[in-house]
């Protein structure tokens, strides 16, 4: 289960956002996932496909902002990343400053030692 949002765009397609804990591979924190797809129920299969299985969206508490939108549009696989802010510590709006990563990067396996 995730925490997010979604916000309709006028050609009728949808952005989908969530907050989903880190895979244990890629070390420990939550990240910020967006997802363009036809409607809210592709962009989830989207991530179920990709090996993510307990990805549901409740509710819209965290949709998209303009910015993120705008990178998920311009990425050619509609699908990015990157790390979701610790709002514990501080909060408020925090500006980003990690730049967007394809998923590829976040669900690819760490290669064994030699």
């Amino acid at each position: 289960m995730a925490a997010g949002g979604f916000c309709k765009l006028p050609n009728g397609t949808v952005v989908v956002a969530l907050h989903l804990p880190r895979p244990p591979a890629a070390g420990c924190g939550s990240v910020r996932v967006l997802v363009h797809a036809q409607n809210r129920a592709r962009a989830l299969t989207r991530l179920r496909n990709l090996g993510l299985r307990a990805v549901y969206l409740r509710g819209n508490a965290e949709p998209p902002t303009p910015d993120e939108i705008t990178a998920v549009l311009h990425h050619p696989d509609g699908l990015i990343w990157r790390t979701a802010p610790d709002n514990a510590v501080a909060p408020g709006p925090e500006p980003a400053t990690e730049l967007w990563h394809p998923i590829r990067s976040l669900l690819r396996r760490p290669a064994a030692p030699a």
